[in-house]
């Protein structure tokens, strides 16, 4: 005689009759949401052979929503995760059935990110992006919200005022934790380099004031040089630190607010030794592991992205479907970090 469960077995685990069981399986008569859920948890718990045509019957029912994202650099391995996250979470969220919009900025362009924010009128109930804190930007987040589409802006905040919502780490206390890890590893007191990818920014200008802060208020014997720019990129990053080394052969230790930290680890491999140069940057990625690993990294500050697009994509859901819209303006997430011995 077979042990397969049957019907019966789904109904106990349930705590419901075999004929509410049978309306969510054949989906004949509604079933409220909350029954419904437990007769899908009990048939998967009790292995039911019907289980997936049950969860078919549930998500049926569910309200439909497509969200849009905008990001940046889609070749960069940060943000393939980054987009992998999101059409997961989009996809699995057990409340609404989704679908992911998603559009890659190819620079830092004002006009570019408010073209591409735009594009998503017509398209998507709730938008998400990445994006310099601008004029330009503003207007077309402003544009969205008078067309009943709220914008979330992930990691460096834009479109304050007219952004529904913030997610991503608090980037004033991220730029304290890099000058602190700097201070504590630097073999000597010296000279600190300072990156940001642009001054549009917003979240770059608050890591730089969280990071010169704390020098000033606990390790003033170090010198703070002027800011770099390095636009991001990789090439720019490689020459300007070749170009710092040569210039203040005394520096201790260097942070990246922002992106191309290749060139900045590239440039120490080939004129100082492995920790000679303290050095920290953002996000865990292939090059920053491998740097780590040689000893050529001191410390990653990492976006918890998982986190971070399971709570996007849910606050994204609970807004356009109504169910919290007193949410507050930030949703800070604590930032993992990754030290050599962590590889």
């Amino acid at each position: 005689m077979s042990n397969r469960p049957t019907i019966q077995d789904v109904a106990a685990e349930a705590g419901v009759s075999v004929a509410t069981v049978d309306r969510v399986l054949n989906g004949r008569t509604k079933v409220r949401p909350e029954t419904a859920r437990r007769v899908s948890e009990a048939a998967h718990k009790v292995g039911y052979h019907g289980r997936a045509l049950i969860d078919h019957r549930l998500r049926a029912d569910l309200p439909e929503l497509r969200l849009g994202f905008v990001l940046q650099k889609e070749n960069q391995h940060f943000y393939q995760e980054f987009l992998t996250h999101l059409e997961r979470e989009t996809s699995s969220a057990n409340h609404f059935r989704g679908h992911a919009e998603i559009e890659f900025a190819t620079s830092q362009s004002p006009d570019e990110l408010a073209e591409l924010f735009l594009s998503m009128k017509g398209r998507v109930d709730a938008v998400a992006g990445l994006s310099v804190n601008h004029t330009t930007v503003t207007q077309a987040i402003t544009e969205l919200k008078g067309a009943g589409i709220p914008t979330f802006a992930l990691q460096s905040d834009f479109a304050q005022g007219a952004r529904q919502h913030y997610v991503g780490t608090n980037n004033l206390r991220v730029g304290r934790l890099a000058a602190w890890m700097l201070a504590t590893a630097s073999k000597r007191p010296g000279k600190i380099a300072l990156f940001v990818g642009g001054y549009r920014w917003h979240g770059h200008e608050l890591r730089e004031t969280g990071f010169r802060s704390y020098f000033r208020e606990y390790e003033p014997q170090f010198q703070m040089l002027d800011t770099l720019v390095n636009l991001e990129t990789r090439r720019l990053t490689y020459e300007a630190t070749l170009d710092l080394l040569h210039r203040h052969p005394d520096v201790a230790g260097i942070y990246l607010a922002g992106g191309g930290m290749e060139g900045a680890i590239e440039a120490l491999r080939e004129i100082r030794e492995p920790g000679q140069v303290a050095l920290v940057v953002n996000e865990i990625t292939p090059e920053s592991r491998a740097a780590l690993s040689d000893r050529y990294l001191t410390m990653v500050i990492a976006t918890p992205l998982k986190e971070l697009c399971h709570n996007l994509v849910g606050a994204m859901a609970d807004y356009v479907l109504d169910e919290q819209r007193s949410v507050p303006g930030q949703l800070f997430l604590d930032p993992v970090l990754y030290l050599p011995e962590s590889m």
